[in-house]
């Protein structure tokens, strides 16, 4: 037997899949995208949607997943979110006489090319990176399709492998570009594509994109390995979406040493863009100060503060000009009205230079260019505030003023989006249209008077177009010049050359208009495209100022104070605030603190309870620096601010099942991580470290570790270092320059409060048992473990040379009967049955023992 046959269809589509063979490829069939094979599967399971089969040849079924047209977009970005590439082929033309309808891909979208503004998250830019390495350096590119954003940097450092994946931990790429051979050693959240593309000539690439025969004015001629990443890109993107490529335009080159490094352990850890617990932005750093009302000023944001300054020249620039919208109650709250609901400009630019632009896209590039003019007027007398680039563009406001209708369409084919008056010719059509229309209109009662035929008819249907219908009992009456056209039972129909001559007209004018109005659109776009830069300094500018102005608002509605920023390494805040925790309170008022940091006190060792703020407490140092470095006022009634070049942090409890790695591993590694890494300007914040051992070699890492940054000659950093390890309050004794804190806690009767207050000195107790108690531990574990501990500080009152930690084996070495000694410490009158029964259990187990 031979083969089996196959469809026209199934060869078209498996010649398309050859070609694609890493992608999920959408084959328009009729009103439904299909998958088929192994596609099928991953679609059904990915979208929820049900795996059928169809047949596609004799005795010959293949796995079958679909999904309506008008719908795609949806199940669209639930696989791209799921990493995977997606290729879309459409049916471009008419089934012809014989054989299969033609079909083309028209789109390929991949996580790093996504360009559809339903697939994309407005207040985030979608990068494509790629990423190079050779030996101890490593080369980076970045490219954001949807607004032009181009950029590449080069790092060199001993761990680069560590260096990229930090760089990488800031970008967030949606997708990354890797030479196979790396993919397994760099760590990052983006979707991985292998690439092979490193041997082709990237600086050649390059220069042919931009038309220019050297690097140089770019600032990377001298990065080899920035320029064979960002020539992977460009060649990936003429793979892809060769549309973007117009949409590149220039290229800048940036250096990591500008900006505050912040590992991945120190954004999760400080939840700056997203919480540790639902990966929401609400509850995050993000989520308090993004006050901004358009998407690309949402955008800026969130670079900013994922990537502080640390030239205070910079930095002082943008408190100026957040000071200035504070102070200007009457600036601020007009700029943020003219920038309210603005529509998107950096991506609608982005479109019209990628050719996917609909109408009502270039209506909303006059809306938010229209807005420039009066935002001048209103900021011109600020100084702080003219640096902004706040270009009008008014050709091109006045283009698409003229040029398109003011209730145009969402897309070109549905008709009407020419503004009547802009073409002539369109102009001429349209109006001769309407005349034919009239004439139409009124043929029935002309007709009917000439001939005298009452009830003489004009009528229309989509197989003989328009006539003229006359009951046969009048076709007597029947003028010489009407044309016999249709015989009826009961009547005639007939036309007339000029009704022959409109109808031809009103026919076709659908076409005419739809060929004209597409290609005026287009003539449109194109002078749009061209002044594609000076729109796009624009809307950067528009983005700036959104982020001044909701700074400036957050910090009115919050009560912040603008920075003193010194070059001394000092950390100087009266009355801070967590500016997160302060807002999500509800029962009770947020307790500001304090905090000095000098070149005498480097190092708090700060004691205390559990659930009594010493978390938040370091935290929100470490919030308030980052905030003043990112050009934000902050949660302080003052605040002197000795920058600094890293913020390091090693907070709670987590492990990597999946690394091999336990708690502990993962504690220590990022402690080690910290020490290699952090130098004299740097900010430690350290919580608990230790906890995930045992308690001697806990106090004795820690007691170390606070060693270490304070005498080794690179180190010396100010340091913040939470512990319930009593034993580190020593430090202050042996080191001049560590000072002991801890959180004052009120004790009235068995009545616990905690203060939230931070004052000098050592905590020794850790009320460990009364936050057991709030937690709604049942009560017989309470009242053991309080027996517990009464005994376990009588013994170590007993044996002062010992550690108190000693006493946990004590019990077990008792001369007296421990059965006994139970037995004379119960209260039997508290006993419930349940706790009885408990009690008589361990008394018979001790017994036993």
């Amino acid at each position: 037997m031979g083969k089996p046959r196959i469809t026209p269809a199934r060869r078209q589509y498996l010649q398309i899949k050859s070609r694609y063979p890493d992608a999920i490829v959408l084959f328009r069939l009729g009103d439904f995208y299909e998958t088929f094979d192994d596609d099928a599967r991953t679609v059904a399971q990915v979208c929820d949607i049900v795996l059928t089969s169809r047949p596609v040849g004799r005795g010959e079924r293949v796995p079958l997943a679909g999904v309506p047209y008008h719908a795609v977009e949806g199940y669209i970005a639930k696989l791209i979110n799921a990493g995977h590439k997606v290729v879309v082929v459409d049916q471009i033309g008419n089934t012809p006489v014989k054989g299969v309808v033609p079909r083309e891909v028209t789109r390929v979208i991949t996580p790093g090319t996504v360009i559809e503004p339903t697939l994309l998250e407005e207040k985030r830019n979608n990068y494509l990176a790629a990423l190079v390495v050779d030996g101890r350096r490593g080369g980076i590119a970045y490219a954001d399709i949807t607004t032009g954003e181009f950029a590449v940097t080069e790092l060199e450092d001993d761990d680069i492998w560590r260096a990229v994946s930090e760089e990488l931990a800031h970008l967030q790429p949606a997708e990354l570009l890797i030479a196979p051979e790396h993919q397994e050693l760099v760590t990052t959240t983006a979707h991985i594509t292998p690439y092979e593309g490193w041997q082709f000539d990237a600086r050649d690439t390059l220069c042919e994109h931009f038309g220019v025969t050297s690097l140089a004015g770019f600032g990377c001629e001298q990065k080899p390995l920035a320029i064979r990443a960002a020539g992977a890109i460009v060649h990936y993107l003429g793979e892809t979406q060769k549309a973007a490529l117009e949409q590149i335009s220039s290229l800048s080159t940036y250096s990591t040493a500008d900006f505050m490094t912040l590992d991945p352990a120190t954004r999760r850890n400080l939840e700056l863009t997203r919480t540790i617990r639902d990966g929401k932005t609400r509850g995050s750093l993000l989520g308090v100060l993004d006050a901004t009302t358009t998407a690309m000023g949402g955008r800026l944001l969130r670079r900013w503060i994922d990537r502080p300054l640390l030239d205070q020249k910079r930095i002082e620039r943008r408190l100026d000009a957040v000071e200035s919208l504070v102070n200007n109650t009457s600036t601020r709250v007009q700029v943020r009205s003219l920038l309210h609901g603005l529509p998107d400009l950096e991506r609608l630019i982005g479109r019209v230079v990628q050719r996917v632009a609909g109408p009502r896209d270039l209506l909303g590039i006059r809306r938010a260019l229209e807005a420039i003019p009066e935002l001048r007027r209103t900021i011109d007398d600020i100084p702080a505030l003219a640096s902004l680039k706040l270009e009008p563009c008014d050709e091109i406001v006045t283009l698409i003023a003229e040029a398109i209708a003011k209730d145009a369409p969402a897309t070109i084919a549905s008709g009407g989006a020419i503004r009547p008056g802009f073409s002539a010719e369109l102009d001429r059509l349209l109006n001769a249209v309407r005349e034919a229309k009239e004439w139409i209109a009124n043929l029935e009662r002309q007709e009917r008077e000439r001939t005298g035929i009452k009830n003489l008819k004009v009528g229309y249907n989509k197989v003989f177009g328009y006539y003229i219908e006359i009951t046969k009992a009048n076709l007597d009456a029947v003028p010489d010049d009407y044309i016999r056209k249709q015989t009826l039972v009961n009547s005639e129909r007939f036309i007339i050359p000029r009704l022959k001559e409109y109808e031809t007209l009103v026919l076709n004018a659908e076409e005419q208009r739809r060929e004209i109005e597409t290609r005026l659109f287009h003539q449109v776009c194109r002078q749009v495209a061209a002044a594609a830069d000076r729109v796009s300094r624009a809307a950067r500018a528009l983005a700036q100022l959104d982020v001044l102005a909701a700074l400036a608002q957050v910090a009115v509605d919050n009560r912040y104070v603008r920075p003193s920023l010194t070059t001394e390494e000092e950390i100087h805040i009266t009355a801070g605030r967590h500016p997160v925790v302060e807002l999500t309170m509800r029962r009770e008022p947020f307790v500001p603190n304090d905090v000095h940091l000098s070149a005498d006190e480097r190092i708090l060792i700060l004691t205390g309870p559990n659930m009594s703020g010493k978390s938040t407490y370091i935290r929100q140092v470490a919030l308030i620096v980052l905030m003043a470095q990112i050009g934000s006022f902050v949660p302080a009634d003052q605040a002197t601010i000795g920058l600094v070049d890293r913020i390091f942090t090693r907070i709670g409890a987590q492990d990597e099942i999946s690394a091999g790695q336990s708690t502990f591993m993962v504690e220590m590694v990022e402690a080690a991580y910290i020490l290699n890494h952090a130098t004299r300007r740097s900010l430690i914040v350290l919580d608990e470290v230790g906890r995930g051992t045992s308690t001697y070699d806990g106090i004795s890492i820690a007691w170390a570790i606070v060693e270490y940054i304070h005498n080794h000659p690179r180190l010396g950093s100010r340091t913040l270092f939470a512990t319930h390890y009593h034993e580190l309050t020593d430090l202050a004794r042996v080191l001049p320059r560590v000072r002991n804190y801890n959180v004052a806690v009120a004790e009235e009767g068995d009545r616990v409060v905690f203060l939230h207050r931070i004052v000098p000195g050592g905590a020794d107790k850790s009320y460990g048992i009364h936050v057991a108690q709030l937690a709604g531990m049942p009560h017989p574990v309470i009242n053991r473990a309080e027996e517990i501990l009464a005994q376990l500080e009588s013994d170590a009152a007993r044996s002062p040379g010992k550690p108190r930690h000693k006493a946990l084996q004590l019990p077990l070495f008792q001369t007296t009967n421990p059965a006994l000694e139970r037995l004379k410490s119960l209260d039997v009158n508290s006993l419930t049955p349940i706790e009885a029964l408990t009690v008589l259990y361990e008394l018979q187990k001790m017994a036993d023992g």
